[in-house]
């Protein structure tokens, strides 16, 4: 929304977000306002022969279906990265220059949060579509790794406020059909971003081989998806009758998982949401009966087994997690949901 700027070298109209990086890369883009600079005849008319649909057709005419393509709303480092692959380092004129993320096989060393201390340590990741999975050494010269991740259920999201380093990459994965978390990141802004568009063209062939007439339309939404919606919640227990405890609360896709801390690796708990077709609903509220919660703007979700009861600290909070459990129940089920459901109902 408002291109108030324009890159006057490039042709292009951009965001106010957006010319700040443009200006960060004199020798490409150069920026000027639309609105209080001035401009010479010659550079009116050739933002008038090109624009962004003309930029877009030559900056982007070899760019893989897999790649992440940012919108205003995303953090800084892939809006950055995209703009310098995009217009400095040409990566979607020359098919060559996206080995990196195309290849098909990637190794190189993270920077990993360790699971019980917090401290960042450096270890080895190797990414193999052969293998049809990521994997991640404890030590450089380890026979085993200490933990493969198949490609088939895989995720990776920016969290860069979560994480507290702007380059965060936070990576998921089922685990014993549990979803695993770790966090990492690399000093180095491109090489994150690469991994990150390397994860998701993995993905991308995997889901091609596994569904052979999907279009990539189909496909690219399904290659990684950042959360619906993250934040603090309170919760009781399934009798109702034990104290409301503050747990960080993330909503993956049909999946409400529980912390006691944003950055554990493990879900204390799992919720699956499925659509009001098969009696899922989000009531604004609490039982008249229920006690022990100190935020006072509850959430009821009824499943065909059971209620389950969360208290938001603030009525926006609440607003904010009715309207996401809604946009969810909504949808009707697909039929791969409904084994994730039965897993469920089964869990001990």
């Amino acid at each position: 929304p408002d291109p108030d700027w324009a890159s006057h070298s490039l042709g292009i109209f951009i965001c106010l977000n957006c010319s700040g990086i443009h200006r960060n890369i004199p020798q490409v883009s150069k920026v000027k306002s639309v609105r209080l600079d001035d401009w010479d005849d010659a550079q009116v008319e050739f933002m008038a022969s090109n624009g962004n649909n003309v930029a877009k057709a030559k900056y982007e005419s070899k760019m893989p279906p897999f790649y992440y393509k940012p919108t205003f709303l995303d953090c800084q480092l892939l809006r950055e990265q995209w703009i310098r692959a995009k217009y400095e380092r040409k990566e979607f004129i020359h098919s060559e220059k996206q080995e990196p993320y195309s290849a098909g096989y990637r190794e190189g060393f993270l920077w990993k949060r360790g699971r019980d201390n917090g401290q960042f340590l450096s270890r080895k990741f190797v990414l193999s579509e052969r293998e049809g999975a990521l994997k991640y050494f404890n030590k450089n010269d380890a026979k085993e790794p200490k933990a493969i991740m198949k490609i088939e259920h895989l995720n990776a999201t920016f969290q860069p406020a979560k994480i507290g380093n702007p380059h965060g990459l936070q990576i998921t994965y089922l685990k014993d059909n549990s979803t695993r978390n770790i966090f990492v990141y690399h000093e180095d802004g491109k090489e994150i971003v690469d991994w990150f568009n390397a994860i998701r063209a993995a993905r991308f062939h995997y889901l091609q081989v596994a569904f052979p007439g999907a279009s990539d339309v189909d496909l690219v939404p399904k290659l990684s998806r950042n959360y619906l919606k993250e934040g603090y919640m309170e919760k009781t227990g399934p009798k109702q009758t034990e104290g409301f405890k503050k747990r960080w609360f993330t909503m993956d896709d049909r999946r409400l998982m529980y912390f006691k801390d944003p950055l554990d690796a493990f879900a204390r708990g799992e919720v699956f949401i499925g659509s009001k077709e098969n009696s899922y609903k989000v009531l604004e509220g609490l039982p008249p009966s229920t006690q022990g919660n100190h935020w006072q703007h509850g959430i009821t979700i009824v499943t065909p087994d059971r209620k389950f009861l969360f208290a938001c600290e603030t009525e926006d909070d609440q607003l904010e997690w009715i309207t996401t459990f809604q946009k969810v129940i909504s949808r009707p089920m697909l039929p791969q949901e409904y084994a994730v459901e039965a897993h469920f109902k089964h869990k001990p």
